[in-house]
């Protein structure tokens, strides 16, 4: 598997450029310690109950952290998110974006947009701080305009990612940041046994990333893991 190494507890102080290094198990207390560091309202926690009762993932609430910093740290005045769920990332990406940004979050399922519409409003957000575009991914984004974006957000079909890839690229300004979750695929990424589509998937689109002269990547271990990259 060219890249990503078998698991292993042991610490080296140097590693050659591009060899990453597998996560271990005695990270998982930092990692829960960053979650309990959030203090996530009602609003959040409603949208998570709803996300719960749909059977649907939602960011952790270190990631939905990040995803707020990482908006703030741009001045994001146009956030695209693939994936709107129940609300839960979209709260923390409003709550990092300028107070007259809009997010524009897609999603195959209208229901649970209505769902991240109430939960928006809780959380003390206007209406008119999101703009909700039912359907899927691919045939949206194609739709939405060149350069214009500040952040795209992907938490979309895992399978896509390599094609939100291409959109992104398109949809962001020069400086624009592009972030993808759940790229560690619960430490499968990382494991040498065989492993479905897409996790090989995820590993294609780790090396894309890497290796693209137009990014500048970092991958962060929060929640199941944040591939994000900014546009040159």
């Amino acid at each position: 598997m060219c890249g990503f190494p078998t698991p292993t507890d042991t610490v080296t102080p140097r590693q050659p450029r591009g060899q990453e290094r597998a996560i271990t198990g005695n990270r998982q207390t930092s990692w829960a310690f960053a979650d309990a560091y959030v203090a996530e309202d009602d609003a959040l926690r409603w949208a998570r109950d709803r996300a719960r009762e749909a059977g649907l993932r939602s960011v952790t609430p270190g990631t939905g952290a990040a995803l707020g910093l990482l908006a703030a740290a741009v001045d994001a005045k146009a956030v695209a998110e693939i994936g709107t769920g129940c609300g839960v990332s979209g709260i923390h990406l409003l709550h990092g974006m300028r107070a007259d940004g809009v997010l524009t979050t897609v999603d195959p399922e209208p229901e649970h947009q209505q769902f991240a519409r109430q939960a928006f409003r809780a959380a003390g957000f206007a209406g008119n701080r999101a703009r909700f575009i039912p359907g899927r991914a691919l045939e949206v984004l194609p739709r939405l305009a060149d350069a214009g974006y500040d952040l795209v957000f992907c938490d979309g079909d895992r399978l896509e990612y390599s094609d939100y890839l291409a959109e992104s690229l398109r949809l962001l300004r020069s400086g624009g940041l592009i972030v993808f979750e759940g790229v560690f695929a619960h430490g499968r990424t990382v494991d040498s046994g065989p492993q479905p589509t897409e996790v090989l998937r995820l590993r294609e689109l780790l090396r894309t990333v890497r290796e693209s002269p137009e990014l500048v990547p970092s991958l962060l271990p929060v929640g199941d893991g944040l591939l994000c990259a900014v546009k040159r």
